[in-house]
């Protein structure tokens, strides 16, 4: 004869038993992870100095790739500057309409690039700048839209 299941055989979400619902079962192993790529190492140089008589230390000269954008430490004292002339406050696309035309000739190539979001890459480092101009204490969040200094 076989015994009637218990109440606490049963889910409580959708009803069926727990060995038939999804919710009685454990979940998957997680995928293991890829292996990380590492990081390029900068190319370095050692430069000898033959003119001098004395044992002094080589100089090591670092090459770094030449910068694709504007990083958005560039763009935080433009924006404070356009906020103090138009007098503490002002609408977001109005900051960005005047950082675009005072930088125009300084902006690279790349800041004309879009992000995977489909903003250009320039105006989404002038928020990234506004983010550090907020937690630094030099402006505040003012309504929607709006940039503001304290």
């Amino acid at each position: 004869m076989v015994e009637p299941m218990s109440e606490t055989d049963y889910c409580e979400l959708c009803d069926l038993p727990k060995s038939q619902c999804i919710h009685g079962r454990p979940p998957a192993p997680p995928a293991p992870a890829p292996p990380a790529k590492r990081a390029a190492k900068p190319t370095t140089r050692v430069r000898k100095t033959t003119t001098s008589t004395t044992a002094a230390a080589p100089k090591v000269v670092t090459k770094s790739a030449p910068r694709k954008w504007t990083p958005p430490a560039a763009f935080a004292p433009l924006i404070l500057e356009i906020l103090e002339t138009a007098g503490g406050s002002m609408s977001a696309d109005d900051v960005l309409d005047e950082l675009e035309s005072q930088l125009a000739d300084s902006l690279l190539p790349g800041d004309f690039e879009t992000t995977p979001e489909g903003e250009l890459r320039w105006r989404y480092a002038a928020r990234r700048a506004r983010q550090t101009l907020l937690t630094d204490g030099l402006m505040i969040k003012g309504s929607p839209g709006v940039w503001q200094l304290p």
